[in-house]
Formats: C-alpha cells, structure tokens, sequence
C-alpha cells in the first residue's frame, strides 16, 4: 500500500472526522454532487456521509464529499417562471453592452465586451 493511499483509508473516520477513502474506493451507495445529479437526484438536506480523497502531483489533496443513495431526493422540476428567468440571464449573457447585438456566445467576463468591440483593429485588418 503507497503512503498516499494509507493517508486517505480511514473508514471509521477517526482522523478525518467522517469516514474517508482513497479516490475510486468509496463503497457502492455513496455518491458525489455530480453523480447524483447524473441520476436525477439532489442531496436533499442530508448531511455529508463520507469523503473520498487523493493526493495532488504538487501537494495538498483534492476531496469530493459523498452522500447517502438512499436518502437522497429527486430535483425539482423547471418551472416556467425559472425556464423565463434563465432565458433572460443567458440573452443578458451573450448581449454585448457596447454595440447592443447578440453575440452568439456568453461574452467574457475578462473583456466585458464582444470579440469584435474588444478587438476592432483585427477586425479591419481582415475584411
């Protein structure tokens, strides 16, 4: 067994405080955020059931906490209100503030603008 993998075997959760297990070892029943979701499930109020750690190639460690299969809960269906709320923060997204058009993308955030609003001089160059 590597050092590694000894740090993060403690399945009755007397070092970490929850039971932790090393990454891909989590036994059947546990699940992440991610996964439940995939299932069409939310964790639904539950506390965290355990942990699953592994060790970063610079140091420190990455967790993923799981949570019980069993007692978690369906998602919420869309509502139509939710479904026109979304629909006005993705237009919002994508129109840029400088010229008024839909950009076709969400616009970055580090530039503020459309490509061709941040960048204009390439533009010109190539038409």
């Amino acid at each position: 067994m590597s050092p590694a993998f000894g740090k993060c075997w403690d399945p009755t959760g007397n070092r970490w405080g929850i039971p932790t297990y090393p990454w891909r070892f989590a036994p059947d029943g546990l699940a992440t955020r991610r996964q439940l979701r995939a299932c069409g499930k939310r964790p639904g109020g539950q506390a965290i059931a355990a942990q699953v750690m592994r060790q970063r190639r610079g140091g420190g460690v990455s967790v993923a906490y799981l949570y019980r299969l069993d007692h978690a809960k369906p998602v919420r269906p869309m509502t139509p209100a939710k479904q026109v709320a979304l629909a006005k923060a993705m237009t919002a997204r994508r129109t840029c503030p400088n010229c008024q058009t839909d950009a076709e993308y969400c616009i970055p955030r580090s530039l503020g603008m459309c490509i061709p609003c941040a960048y204009p001089s390439d533009e010109q160059r190539t038409a």
